[in-house]
């Protein structure tokens, strides 16, 4: 009998042994599969290419180490992994393999481990593993999570940011009442971009790499860093030599009507000198002495990056307040005399992406470059520049460049190409694709054929335009056509692969897409990108037509089934073209775009941007006409061409329910019209599922009337 006990005691047990490890083994997600048929790119493609982002060089030059995101239809959403690739045999390592999300690479200084932050435990947190494949240590224990992690430039510090409660909650007040659901303000913002405010705010903080005592550099503050919605830890370094850590901050109290953030430099020597004083000053204040080094500077100033030889913070910075949309320039402020020069004061375009060069002579950006993102070297002795990149692709998504600046390596993109990292001898100027994740699934999609075209507006001004054919584009039929809007309002169309909109999607489904730069875009020069405001219905819609006629006169265009669809400024556009468009559509699409400019004031979160763009609020007798003779609300008397509008609940800025105000008023019209609203959706669909619904109606609809 007691021997029956022990064997079912010990089976009981190898079964517990069993169980655990079965349930500790780790967890990892499936690459989607590729069809190995020839055909053309659809919607399915589109959620299965594998996404690189964040490169970042190692100390010693030897490694670039970077994100993939892979997209799982299946489970509907992406799951991130670390990498790395050798610049010097190509060797590729995947770092991690499960079914988390790991962001923000950083290197020590000894190239020897790599920081980085994972979810692994739900709330995502700070890790340093040992590179190649070695021991992983979790260094930051926040309640909130950890993100937007920066490793100082010798080793001793890591920043990075999490959200600290700074006001009273509901339960705060009323603890008795702990069923009661109320959200309770008495002052704007309310709601920004797809969340409502809280009583939190993301805040900074430095510990030792090891993860010890963690310090609130923002001890206090009621603003976030980096900036919602975009801000990233692209707004957060450390000086050279660890005395200091730079920022981004928006502390304006009027935060809906200013676009005024400055750049914050912060002491922290005390940090690595007086260890005691440091954990005193931790519990006590919780910051070091600051200052403002932009202090009068009333647009946005953001992205701080000091020179290595520590004289100059470079950042971008805009100059009119209240303008989201104003040229983008780049700034040295030199850490000696406190002046500050702009770099860029002989070239009328938007800075995206920069990195210093190893001996702080030069300064390497991306940047607008009429109709696409090009790649340049800045001089700091005299502001002068000189083109390094190709036309007809995207550089950016990833800057940066080997210790010895031989070597500068980007994400190249364009419209039959997912972005991969390359590599430029500076030198010689001679590119090298460094990864190939997409290449054996590009082989059997076919690429469409694309070109630039200028056309003539009514005034006399040349417009420049990116024409996509389908893959098997033949002169001698006739094709629909679609017109693309674009949003912002004040945003560059370009050839690149994106992963809403695009143009090789469309195309290969049997359409030639125009797609053009109108008035407010930038690429242009900083007059084009301003001529949009107060006149959005005027001549940014005159150019659009203008491209959209004099391309319709080529002999394969189908000019008795054309479609207009946009987003944003792009979904305004098509409400408006609804009614003056004079014949020329059969269709239109308008994903979360503007229908009424009035009541959109009162919806939006962010005021600043009415205010510029109309000239003020809707009851100023002075912006009251062009809030009127702007708004397509006003114009719904001549709708008349079947309309799909989409619309996420999560769209803060410009909300759901300007959509359903179109969609009534079209169904009022007796005007054939569909309505798809996505209730986990923000201003962008970017849930697999989610999307390929929608395109698959937006096709549909188009098909339908213009097929």
């Amino acid at each position: 009998m007691l021997s029956k006990i022990k064997a079912v005691f010990l089976f009981l047990i190898s079964l517990f042994l069993l169980n655990s490890c079965s349930n500790n083994k780790q967890e990892t997600y499936k690459i989607p599969e590729i069809n190995q048929q020839q055909h053309n790119l659809n919607s399915q493609d589109l959620f299965s290419f594998q996404r690189i982002s964040e490169p970042t060089i190692s100390p010693d030059g030897k490694w670039v180490a970077f994100i993939v995101a892979t997209p799982s239809i299946e489970d509907n959403k992406q799951y991130s992994d670390l990498w790395a690739i050798s610049l010097e045999t190509n060797e590729l390592v995947q770092l991690t393999n499960d079914v988390y999300s790991e962001s923000n690479p950083s290197w020590s200084p000894d190239s020897k481990r790599l920081a980085y932050i994972s979810n692994k435990e739900k709330t995502p947190q700070a890790y340093i593993m040992d590179f190649p494949q070695g021991g992983i240590k979790k260094v930051s224990f926040y309640k909130n999570g950890a993100s937007n992690l920066r490793w100082s430039s010798k080793g001793a510090l890591i920043a990075y940011t999490t959200d600290v409660k700074m006001k009273e909650g509901l339960s705060d007040i009323y603890p008795q009442l702990p069923k009661a659901d109320v959200r309770i303000y008495d002052s704007l913002p309310v709601r920004h971009w797809d969340e409502w405010e809280d009583n939190m705010y993301n805040h900074l903080f430095v510990s030792f790499a090891d993860g010890r005592t963690s310090l609130d550099l923002t001890l206090g503050a009621k603003y976030d860093i980096p900036m919602k919605p975009y801000g990233g830890r692209e707004e957060i370094a450390f000086s050279p030599d660890e005395k200091e850590i730079a920022y981004t901050a928006k502390t304006d109290s009027d935060y809906v009507n200013s676009t005024n953030s400055d750049i914050i430099i912060q002491g922290i020597d005390w940090a690595i000198n007086d260890k005691p004083k440091y954990k005193r000053i931790s519990r006590e204040l919780g910051y070091g002495k600051t200052l403002n080094i932009t202090d009068g500077m009333m647009g946005y100033d953001k992205d701080p990056l000091y020179s290595p030889d520590g004289k100059w913070i470079a950042f971008k910075s805009q100059e009119r307040a209240g303008f989201e949309s104003d040229r983008v320039r780049l700034m040295l402020y030199n850490r000696e005399n406190k002046q500050i020069i702009e770099l860029t004061n002989n070239f009328d375009q938007w800075v995206e992406e920069f990195v210093w060069s190893p001996d702080s002579k030069k300064i390497y950006l991306t940047a607008t470059d009429s109709g696409s993102y090009g790649l340049f070297e800045f001089q700091i002795a005299d502001n002068s520049y000189r083109r390094l990149s190709q036309r007809n692709w995207n550089y950016g998504s990833g800057l940066d460049i080997t210790p010895d600046g031989s070597k500068l390596i980007f994400g190249k993109q364009n419209v039959n190409h997912p972005l991969e990292l390359y590599t430029l001898e500076i030198a010689t100027l001679q590119e090298k694709q460094l990864t190939h994740f997409n290449d054996e699934r590009l082989k059997f999609i076919n690429p469409i054929k694309f070109e630039e075209r200028w056309f003539t507006s009514p005034d006399g001004q040349k417009v420049q335009a990116w024409i996509f054919y389908p893959p098997d584009f033949d002169s001698t039929k006739k094709y629909p056509m679609i017109t693309f809007l674009q949003g912002g309002p004040q945003s560059m169309t370009s050839p690149d692969f994106h992963y809403r909109w695009n143009f090789n999607l469309f195309a290969s489904q049997g359409y030639v897409v125009v797609a053009s730069n109108r008035r407010g875009s930038p690429g242009f020069g900083q007059a084009w990108v301003d001529a949009v405001s107060k006149d959005w219905g005027g001549k940014p819609i005159d150019d659009i037509l203008a491209c959209t006629d004099q391309f319709s006169e080529m002999p394969f265009i189908d000019k008795n089934h054309r479609a207009a669809i946009g987003a944003s400024a792009g979904g305004y556009a098509a409400f408006w073209l609804e009614g003056h468009h004079q014949g020329r559509f059969k269709a239109f699409v308008a994903h979360c775009g503007a229908f009424d400019l009035i009541s959109d004031y009162g919806s939006t979160d962010e005021l600043w941007f009415p205010n510029w763009e109309y000239g003020g609020p809707y009851w100023d007798p002075a912006a009251r006409p062009n809030y009127e003779k702007n708004s397509p609300h006003n114009y719904v008397q001549n709708w008349d061409t079947p309309i799909l509008i989409s619309t996420g609940e999560y769209d803060f800025r410009l909300p759901y329910t300007q959509s359903l105000e179109a969609f009534t008023a079209a169904q009022s019209m007796n005007i054939p019209s569909e309505l798809l609203v996505f209730p986990n959706e923000t201003h962008f669909i970017s849930k697999p599922q989610d999307y390929l619904v929608w395109f698959d109606k937006v096709m549909k609809f188009l098909d339908k009337y213009c097929k």
